[in-house]
């Protein structure tokens, strides 16, 4: 067609018919018809297992349900009884507490880590697999062995102490040690994973850019702050947003060790929303703490994704 026309006025050019479905948007609808048998089922599987049970706990926020009886109508009644009743404010201050606890040091150390496991020496391999060995057990055998570490004065950790002389804290017990012990416990199990995520990142970056930088006389240190950290932007970003989310979301490891305890010092908002949902009835109110929680984790990943947006490249 194309060759066709070459030459032709604009008139005549005006009378040749269009091609029915020649526009992009056609081959769009095209591509989308190829695909849909392979994308179907997971997209099926999408609105089943996430979007419909995320549309059920926010209009069930609105809601008063008890888990057998029938639904009634709340309006913001939840929304006001989880901070007038249920400390909804309190556990978002706990939480906050301990994602302030857990992440930077987390990240810190896993890309210490990483760098350190990039050198070409022997043994790396082994240290990698030793490191990321805690990940791979499930998160409540290891809250266990670490609630026998930490019981008060007949646990590892006092005994070991009382070698010293050394009377320990009664680490679980207590209200100040609590949380930093539920956040030490978590940072040892999830190091190694994300030390991963920065090895492999680190390995992705070309070994040109650091033997030109050698050449003109840059630093290890030099590099590391104007090489390697501004390329693994996108790196740090997959592995922030997957912590933050995950720190706002823990459970199982805290259940644990404290179920929220001393008092309601490490209640955070997961073990909140299992308490007012599961052993108190309240479902509207639990849904209306899980909305909170949810939209607290978005404004969270949000700002980071706009914290990164203009500072990751994606090309060497």
């Amino acid at each position: 067609m194309a060759l066709a026309t070459v030459g032709l006025g604009a008139e005549t050019k005006a009378k040749i018919p269009k091609v029915a479905g020649a526009g992009p948007r056609s081959n769009g609808v095209r591509q989308f018809a190829k695909a849909l048998p392979f994308i179907g089922p997971s997209m099926v599987g999408v609105a089943l297992f996430l979007v419909v049970p995320v549309i059920f706990v926010f209009v069930l926020s609105f809601m008063n349900w008890s888990g057998a009886g029938p639904f009634t109508w709340a309006g913001i009644q939840n929304w006001t009884s989880i901070f007038e009743f249920d400390n909804a404010a309190h556990s978002l201050g706990v939480t906050a507490y301990y994602v302030l606890l857990n992440i930077p040091l987390q990240t810190v150390l896993a890309l210490g880590l990483a760098v350190m496991l990039n050198r070409k020496r022997r043994g790396m391999a082994f240290f990698r697999v030793l490191y990321v060995a805690p990940y791979l057990s499930t998160p409540v055998a290891m809250a266990l062995i670490w609630f026998w570490v930490f019981q008060p004065q007949s646990g590892a950790a006092d005994r070991f102490l009382g070698i010293f002389g050394i009377t320990g804290p009664a680490w679980l017990e207590s209200s100040l040690w609590a949380m930093p012990v539920v956040a030490a416990v978590n940072i040892w199990q999830y190091l190694g994973f994300n030390m991963l995520f920065f090895y492999a990142g680190l390995q992705g970056i070309p070994p040109s850019l650091y033997e030109a930088a050698q050449l003109d006389g840059a630093s290890k240190w030099s590099q590391f702050w104007r090489i390697s950290l501004p390329l693994l932007n996108p790196t740090m970003l997959f592995v922030l947003i997957t912590d933050v989310i995950g720190s706002f979301q823990v459970f199982d490891t805290l259940y644990v060790l404290t179920s929220g305890g001393p008092g309601t010092s490490t209640q955070v908002m997961s073990i909140q929303i299992y308490n007012v949902g599961f052993q108190g009835t309240r479902y509207g109110e639990a849904a209306a703490l899980s909305v909170l929680l949810f939209g607290v984790i978005l404004i969270f990943s949000v700002g980071q994704f706009l914290f990164f947006k203009n500072r990751t490249t994606y090309e060497y």
